[in-house]
């Protein structure tokens, strides 16, 4: 059983029916119920964070007032003057990440961020924006950024497919970062807890050679909670980026 545990690290992210009936008629797994929870655990924080509105702000408030800030300060400062309009959007995209990696850290839970699905269908997501902006803000000069200026124009043939490419590359890095990290990190957790319950049960030394993995899960438990800050960030200043060449000439 312990080789088992050891070895299927994976399972931990099969998707399965939850709700009971209900949510087998209708075909919901646990990854749209947990992202349901992190928006709500998002919103009920704001909300109780900023409701005293205290001019002397408490812990939860100035929690939130930090991470309003944070993340106001870095759209305005990436993307520009224009960092203000796409504010709202920065600011759901790194708290939902950030709490999804977070919620997937507590026991029985599902980190619905180490699925390619969710990461794809965000990284679409800001790569569709970026490009409604772009021809809001540029009109069809935006196409000319795939013919990289003072080029040649016999070299067109050969720059406008890679400019294009490397443009549509975009999500697909954005995406697999994400997916990349949180799954390698879970996956680690599994196979050092797996490594515990079967070191236990190995004769009288047992317990004692189980406390190797079990202070290597405290350590990659505190790298979690880095990387998961970290990732959240990287993907909330890659979206900002992203604006910044969008509205920008």
């Amino acid at each position: 059983m312990a080789a088992e545990r050891t070895i299927d690290a994976l399972s931990q992210f099969e998707l399965y029916p939850v709700l009971g009936q209900v949510g087998a008629a209708l075909q919901i797994s646990q990854s749209p119920v947990f992202m349901a929870i992190a928006v709500l655990i998002v919103l009920a924080l704001l909300y109780a964070g900023m409701r005293p509105a205290a001019v002397v702000p408490g812990r939860l408030q100035a929690a939130a007032e930090i991470g309003y800030e944070f993340i106001h300060n870095l759209a305005v400062e990436t993307i520009g003057p224009k960092g203000t309009t796409f504010f709202p959007f920065v600011f759901a995209i790194f708290f939902f990440i950030l709490a999804g990696n977070y919620l997937g850290l507590l026991p029985y839970s599902f980190t619905f961020t180490s699925h390619i699905v969710i990461t794809v269908a965000l990284a679409l997501m800001v790569f569709a924006v970026s490009i409604l902006a772009s021809l809001r803000y540029q009109g069809f000069g935006f196409f000319t950024h795939f013919m990289p200026e003072g080029a040649p124009k016999l070299l067109a043939p050969l720059l406008i497919p890679i400019e294009i490419i490397s443009f549509l590359s975009r999500p697909v890095s954005l995406s697999i970062r994400l997916f990349a990290n949180m799954m390698a990190g879970h996956v680690l957790l599994e196979v050092f807890a797996g490594f515990t319950i079967m070191l236990a049960g190995v004769g009288i030394f047992g317990p004692v050679l189980a406390v190797a993995p079990v202070a290597i899960n405290i350590a990659l438990m505190g790298l979690e909670l880095l990387v998961g800050l970290l990732q959240a960030y990287v993907f909330a200043i890659l979206t900002c980026i992203y604006l910044r060449e969008a509205v920008t000439h």
